[in-house]
């Protein structure tokens, strides 16, 4: 009398694998897009914030964009109707009559494309590093695109109206 043995052959296991590998190949690039579309939304959605907050500043500062150098200080702290000419302060019931506009933000946003040391960064013009791009003259800021590589995203964020564009 033979003993029955209990377990999966060689073969039973291959096709196990086989099938749990192309199973793996359809889901993990739809986790990568997710990813991708993430970014792209958090990236829109940053920039969408700021360009509210710039223009809110620029009312309050008779229509004066922030300038470049005091970028990060003009939307993170308190400050009158001369911006910058009087300096900022943080918000204290002290100077609630001489610095009533501001904070704007509790920080810049991060570029979720940019390199992580520099993701809050502002450049006059796009490039590696620059996390957003800023026109000081007309308060306009866009994504900066010089960390990305793939021209299908930078394609995303331009129809959606995040990157700069020269007029020809």
């Amino acid at each position: 009398m033979r003993k029955m043995r209990k377990g999966f052959t060689l073969v039973e296991i291959l096709i196990v694998v086989v099938i749990l590998g192309i199973l793996a190949a359809i889901v993990i690039p739809q986790f990568s897009d997710a990813s991708t579309q993430s970014k792209v939304s958090s990236s829109l959605s940053s920039l969408q914030s700021l360009r509210s907050q710039i223009q809110l500043y620029k009312i309050q500062h008779n229509d004066i964009a922030p300038t470049l150098a005091d970028f990060e200080s003009a939307m993170t702290w308190c400050s009158d109707s001369t911006g910058p000419k009087t300096g900022y302060a943080a918000r204290t019931a002290t100077n609630k009559t001489s610095h009533p506009w501001g904070p704007y933000m509790q920080s810049v946003p991060m570029n979720p494309w940019a390199a992580a040391l520099t993701a809050d960064s502002l450049g006059a013009a796009d490039g590696a590093g620059v996390g957003w791009v800023y026109n000081e003259v007309t308060g306009d800021i866009y994504i900066g695109t010089g960390d990305i590589t793939d021209a299908e995203i930078k394609t995303k964020l331009k129809d959606a109206g995040g990157v700069y564009v020269a007029v020809p």
